[in-house]
Order: C-alpha cells, then sequence, then structure tokens
C-alpha cells in the first residue's frame, strides 16, 4: 500500500508539470494539483455509486453468459427473445418497429442480444474496476436510454423498469463528469504510467484526471448534463404515468391489465370468421386466456358462438402467429395470448350453421377469463 501511495504521489508531481490550460497564470501547478486532489474526494464520495452501478451492469450481463446462460438460448423458455416481445407493444420513439424488425429476423436479433449482453458485462466490470470509467460510464447512459425507451412502461405497481433506467442514466451521468480517481485501475495506471496524464485520450476516457477543459466549459457540460437527465426522466415519466404537470394515470399502456386489439374482422364465405389479434397490454407474468368468442347481428342477437372447449380445441393451422416467440395458441380452458403476441386467427363455421343467417353478423365479441370483453366489426368477404 506504501508503495502504492507513493506511486500516487509521484503520478500526481508528473501531472503538475502538464499544461492543460485549466490553472491560474501565476501557479498553474498549484492550481491544477488542487483540482485533482478535489477531484479524487469526489471520486471517494462516488465510489459506492460506481460500484453498484456496475454491479448492475455486471450482473446483467453474466446471468446470461455465466448463471442462466438458458437465457440466450433460442430454444430454451427463458430466451431473451420472449422478454423482448413482451416489451413491444408500450416501446417509445420507434423502438417497437425496430424489436419487431428483429423478431422477424433471427440473425440480426440474436447478434443484438449478444451484443447488448457483453455491453452490459464489460461496462458493469470496467465501473467496478473503474478502468475507463468515463468511457463505461458513457455507454451505460446509452444502455439505460435503450432500456428505458423499450422497458420503460412495465411495473404494474412502481414502474420498476422506469425507475431503474432513470437511476442508472443519472449516475452514469455523475460518473462521466466526476471521474473514478481513487481506487481504480485508472489511477492505478497513472502511478504507473505518469506520461498518460499529457495524453488527451486518457484524460477524456478514464476518470484519473480531470477533464481537459477549463471551469467555465465544464460548468456549461455539467449543466447539460443536468438539463438532458431531468428532461428525459420527468418527460417518460409524465408520459407514462403522469403526476407532473397531468393527474396520475395508468399510462398509455397498461404494465397490469391485459388487453387485445382486434382488427381485420371477415366472415368468410365457409361461415368461418377470421381476425387479427394483439395482446397489446398488460403483465408479461402470465398469459391472457380467451374464454368465449360470439358473433353478433346487428341488433345484439347471437349468431354463432366458441365456447372454452371449442377454442381449446383449435388446430395449430387456424393460428397464424407473426412472431415465433410469444404467441397465441390452444389452451387448456380456451385460446391463450403471451404479452406481445400477435396472430391472424380464424373460427371454424359451426357444422349446423345457416351462412345465409350469419351473413348478418356485425360484430364478433371475445371475453377473457377476467370478464374483459373485446369487440371487432366484422365484414363479409
Amino acid at each position: 500500500m506504501t508503495s502504492f501511495l507513493r506511486r500516487i504521489n509521484f503520478a500526481s508531481a508528473a501531472l503538475a508539470q502538464v499544461k492543460d490550460g485549466t490553472a491560474a497564470a501565476s501557479h498553474p501547478a498549484a492550481a491544477l494539483r488542487g483540482r485533482t486532489d478535489a477531484l479524487r474526494s469526489a471520486a471517494l464520495a462516488l465510489l459506492s455509486i460506481r460500484f453498484i452501478q456496475g454491479f448492475i451492469y455486471w450482473g446483467g450481463g453474466s446471468r446470461r453468459f455465466i448463471y442462466a446462460p438458458a437465457k440466450l438460448d433460442p430454444n430454451a423458455a427463458s430466451w431473451m427473445a420472449n422478454k423482448l416481445q413482451s416489451a413491444m407493444p408500450g416501446a417509445l420513439l420507434g423502438t417497437d418497429q425496430l424489436i419487431a424488425y428483429l423478431l422477424h429476423h433471427f440473425y440480426f436479433l440474436y447478434s443484438s442480444l449478444i451484443l447488448f449482453s457483453a455491453a452490459e458485462l464489460i461496462t458493469g466490470l470496467l465501473l467496478i474496476t473503474g478502468l475507463l470509467t468515463r468511457a463505461a460510464a458513457l455507454v451505460s447512459i446509452g444502455l439505460s436510454v435503450m432500456l428505458m425507451l423499450m422497458f420503460g412502461w412495465q411495473g404494474a405497481t412502481c414502474i420498476d423498469e422506469w425507475t431503474m433506467a432513470a437511476c442508472n442514466s443519472a449516475i452514469g451521468a455523475t460518473l462521466m463528469l466526476g471521474g473514478s480517481g481513487a481506487f481504480s485501475l485508472d489511477n492505478a495506471l497513472l502511478a504507473r504510467r505518469p506520461a498518460l496524464a499529457g495524453r488527451p485520450w486518457f484524460r477524456w476516457m478514464s476518470g484519473a484526471l480531470p477533464l481537459p477543459m477549463r471551469s467555465e466549459p465544464f460548468q456549461r457540460v455539467a449543466v447539460a448534463a443536468l438539463a438532458a437527465t431531468v428532461i428525459f426522466s420527468v418527460a417518460t415519466y409524465d408520459y407514462l404515468r403522469g403526476s407532473v404537470v397531468t393527474p396520475f394515470h395508468g399510462g398509455p399502456v397498461s404494465p397490469s391489465k391485459h388487453h387485445l386489439s382486434l382488427t381485420d374482422g371477415v366472415l368468410l364465405p365457409n361461415g368461418a370468421v377470421r381476425f387479427h389479434a394483439y395482446l397489446d397490454g398488460g403483465t408479461p407474468a402470465a398469459p391472457s386466456n380467451v374464454m368465449t368468442a360470439v358473433l353478433k347481428s346487428i341488433d345484439g342477437s347471437v349468431l354463432e358462438q366458441w365456447d372454452g372447449t371449442a377454442l381449446s380445441h383449435l388446430p395449430a393451422s387456424a393460428i397464424a402467429n407473426e412472431f415465433s416467440y410469444n404467441r397465441f395458441a390452444s389452451g387448456p380452458f380456451g385460446l391463450r395470448a403471451q404479452m406481445g403476441a400477435m396472430a391472424t386467427i380464424t373460427l371454424p363455421a359451426a357444422s349446423v350453421s345457416d351462412t345465409g343467417n350469419l351473413s348478418r353478423a356485425a360484430t364478433l365479441q371475445l371475453r377473457t377469463v377476467n370478464g374483459n370483453v373485446f369487440n371487432v366489426r366484422i365484414r363479409t368477404e
């Protein structure tokens, strides 16, 4: 430890000889040393959040690569594509379209999941050890923003995903500005190679030294980081839950109550009914179960009905899923759908159906196990 501290002092002495334009003209070495001491004190104060920020991302990556590799196994039930698809209904700023594209292109999907997981693993390790701290913190901000846009709407009680992403983005911004001058590999590397103090890339990417800019530009950068963090976090919170400039609400997409969007209802010439269904709201923790389907006329009379037994025996050919992961399928008590599932479903005509009478069909009504009802208008093909 004594040898390590001696190296730190030697590095500080070498740093005093570096001209970075931040010190007063009369005593540049003393002023720069003062800034370095202040940075070290700040880094000591930030040590806890640097470690925990790193451990959060390390944990995310290590679960997939080391402790629960089934998350990266396309044949496993815990395959990450299922989680990604469950986020699609509430994803923001076009990331829902990005998710849909990846789900339709397996090699891009698999590569993206591997790269994202590797980025989490490496970023976490760099932050824990304090190596290239500012670069790692910048990457962590990018990861937090992507997680916010994709998963921020989820969490039925405390919007858990938003809370995690908001905190991580703020911590990343703080570490990017404050660095890691204490108990870090950046500092040890500088102690071993004092000449790095004069390398611009080291000043920008590591956390052992102040950023190479004057006090006033640094203040502007810090205020800009604050403004970006606050605006992004508060704006997404207001959009997802209100309680800022609007009353509290459950969000444009409910994270707790399942919702089915039904479109393109068609009565086929043989009496079968075809429609498109999308489970675009609710928790991914449990599937939605459709127990009955009723075809009604304009006056509300029942023309045809499919109960739970009929729905549970629908053949696979009657359900054309758009994605290979979360799907609509026949379940033990009716039609079952996982979060984000999207499919075109055909209900067969009953053997005793009067196709002439069915021509009066106006609405198809689905009822779930929770008693929720969803309707779609029916047109004749």
